[in-house]
């Protein structure tokens, strides 16, 4: 490689670790907000963890589906961005906010209604009052985490990442008394148990949402592209491109997360110990993901950029760089998760089972981050493409095609050996998760050797 192939990887590395970092820390907050509930919801009972693990698994994925649909509109507004149409960018977000609230409208019906799904499912009916009003409570936060979505798809795209930094970090500090006040029963509130985690998250979620509109509203940083409502732009066409783009991300996105969360629905059937041990190796690996996507995000913004800008070498260099990047991220996942396998359950609880449970389990996690990591990479490179009903397919075939049946076949049934329980959906999701990086892997490659338009 020659010096200045050296200097503008280096440059590029650059470029990914800024906007990479903020990304990871803010979405570490918010997911430490799952953490918090956790660890507190478990210092009540292993009935209330339970709860709150079951009812994470059904409105996580409803979240993580409207994250992917927004999500692609930052490969749109990098490209307009790269391209300096600065124009356009008032009228994108515009259309964005638009889908988001009515998608955080929809998420918060769907999640008032889920007591067929949990009767279907055959969780433990002690559980389901529980997790019913855990659920309504988190419901009314909906439309703004939506909205926050949106708002952090037009700073990204502008290679602004810390304000979600600092609005998630703030939203966590104030999500742990306020958890404390509701779980608790304090300041004249009754004791509300696990449930109190799902009033505490809504209400972070529109302290969130005020926050962050403020900051792009006054910050000098926006000055150039600054939002403005009046006059709001409704363009159907361009609301319909952003559904064709990011409805498919959202499916993609919604494939793998609800293959863990069916997963934890099959498994709470076993009991509150077994599902808590589960949940709390779930739980872990989701913070450690966070890095990974971090960087895949990043690798979104620049793809887009580049694209953006015409600029063919500083594409292949983008994707590059990132797949470095994440491949050592993978690397160092799987060993901490081998070398601290016994310290980690340790923070969550002190329940012998679980810790036992939860210490074998991540053993197998430790198996699936580098496939993890080059998927999750692939996946936000051909989002900056704006690729990405193929890689939907893709990704359907293994989560649900490879990866859930397997794991099925090898925890509950004795097809292929004796049932293992958990330990057969873990490994039921390394496959899974291998096919899809091969597959998604397979795709970039072509999609790189395409013109650029």
């Amino acid at each position: 490689m020659s010096s200045v192939a050296r200097q503008l990887s280096s440059l590029e590395l650059r470029a990914q670790l800024n906007l990479a970092l903020p990304i990871f820390g803010g979405q570490l907050a918010q997911s430490a907000n799952g953490f918090v509930d956790t660890v507190m919801a478990g210092r009540v009972s292993a009935l209330d963890l339970a709860a709150v693990a079951v009812g994470a698994s059904i409105w996580v994925p409803v979240f993580l589906f409207m994250t992917g649909m927004l999500m692609s509109a930052t490969s749109v507004l990098a490209r307009h961005v790269g391209a300096k149409q600065l124009q356009r960018v008032n009228p994108l977000v515009h259309q964005v906010v638009t889908i988001a609230v009515v998608a955080g409208v929809i998420a918060a019906v769907l999640l008032c209604n889920t007591g067929p799904l949990l009767e279907f499912m055959d969780v433990d009916p002690a559980m389901r009052p529980l997790v019913l009003e855990y659920l309504f409570g988190l419901s009314w936060g909906m439309p703004a985490i939506a909205l926050v979505l949106a708002l952090r798809s037009y700073t990204e795209a502008l290679s602004h990442t810390r304000p979600v930094l600092l609005i998630s970090v703030i939203g966590l500090f104030i999500n742990i008394p306020v958890n404390y006040v509701l779980i608790y029963g304090k300041l004249g509130i009754p004791a509300m148990g696990g449930v109190g985690c799902g009033w505490a998250t809504a209400i972070v979620m529109w302290l969130m949402a005020a926050m962050l509109l403020l900051y792009v509203h006054r910050h000098r940083a926006y000055k150039a592209v600054r939002l403005s409502i009046s006059p709001w732009h409704w363009e159907p066409r361009t609301i319909a491109y952003l559904l064709k783009l990011g409805l498919p991300v959202g499916m993609t996105i919604f494939f793998e997360v609800s293959v863990f969360c069916i997963i934890a629905l099959f498994i709470s059937q076993a009991g509150a110990e077994i599902v808590a041990g589960h949940q709390l190796t779930l739980n872990f690996t989701s913070l450690l993901f966070m890095l990974p996507l971090s960087f895949a995000l990043a690798a979104t913004t620049r793809v887009g950029l580049a694209r953006g800008a015409d600029d063919a070498e500083g594409l292949n260099r983008a994707v590059k760089v990132s797949f470095k990047i994440t491949l050592c991220i993978g690397c160092s996942a799987a060993v901490m998760l081998i070398l601290l396998k016994n310290w980690i359950p340790l923070i969550y609880t002190d329940n012998a089972t679980v810790i036992a449970l939860a210490s074998y389990l991540l053993l197998f996690a430790a198996l699936y981050q580098i496939s993890d990591a080059i998927q999750v990479t692939a996946n936000g490179c051909l989002r900056g493409f704006e690729d990405t009903s193929i890689p939907m397919v893709l990704t359907l075939f293994a989560y649900w095609g490879v990866g859930l049946p397997l794991g099925y076949a090898l925890a509950m049934s004795d097809a292929l050996v004796p049932a293992m329980g958990p330990s057969g959906f873990w490994l039921g999701l390394f496959a899974g998760l291998s096919s899809a990086a091969l597959l998604l892997g397979l795709r970039l490659r072509w999609r790189l050797n395409q013109p650029l338009h």
